[in-house]
């Protein structure tokens, strides 16, 4: 079985796993339009964190991990709970096609999307308003704002040839609400 994970899932996917791929699922555009009142927020203050919209010219990136033998109702009894019960999330299947340029064909595989019918989903909001929330936001998992720079680094770093647009533009709004949080490593070396 492969997983496809698009937010989280990307750098803490907290299950066993056999294999993982770096690639991408068509049709889908990732948004920050789910809330999180576990994760990453509070009931007080919800955290945002990402969903799938359906968009036919559109991909997202992300990670797809195999799982085989035990490791498979392990993970799926994980992810349930995780993404499921405490996230809002349904389940389907994709098609996801790998980075690497030797494989030809595209490896189904299971993703979580929160939907508009989930008591959860926030919705769309700017680019600022988003920023501002997650700003705020902190749950058992740790600050949103590091869910949202993780994120963005991993699309630095493992995609650097797609744009995620949605992402980078809540990036910018979050650095120029928060400047100092933002360093580059040759700014911490300076210190």
């Amino acid at each position: 079985v492969w997983i496809f994970g698009y937010g989280s899932l990307v750098w803490r996917p907290g299950f066993e796993f056999t294999s993982r791929k770096v690639g991408f699922i068509r049709g889908y555009s990732r948004r920050f339009w789910q809330g999180d009142t576990f994760h990453r927020g509070s009931e007080k203050t919800p955290g945002r964190v990402v969903t799938l919209l359906e968009d036919c010219g559109a991909c997202t990136w992300g990670v797809a991990y195999e799982v085989r033998g035990e490791q498979i109702a392990a993970s799926l009894e994980y992810l349930n709970m995780r993404e499921a019960v405490l996230g809002g999330y349904d389940t389907k299947l994709v098609k996801f096609h790998p980075q690497e340029k030797d494989v030809e064909e595209p490896i189904l595989a299971l993703v979580y999307i929160a939907t508009p019918q989930n008591p959860s989903y926030l919705g769309p909001a700017s680019e600022e308003d988003i920023a501002a929330q997650i700003i705020v936001s902190s749950g058992c998992a740790g600050h949103n704002i590091e869910y949202l720079l993780r994120l963005a680094d991993f699309m630095r770093y493992f995609c650097p040839q797609a744009e995620d647009k949605h992402l980078f533009s809540i990036e910018e709004a979050l650095i120029s609400i928060l400047p100092c949080l933002y360093y580059t490593e040759e700014s911490l070396e300076e210190t």
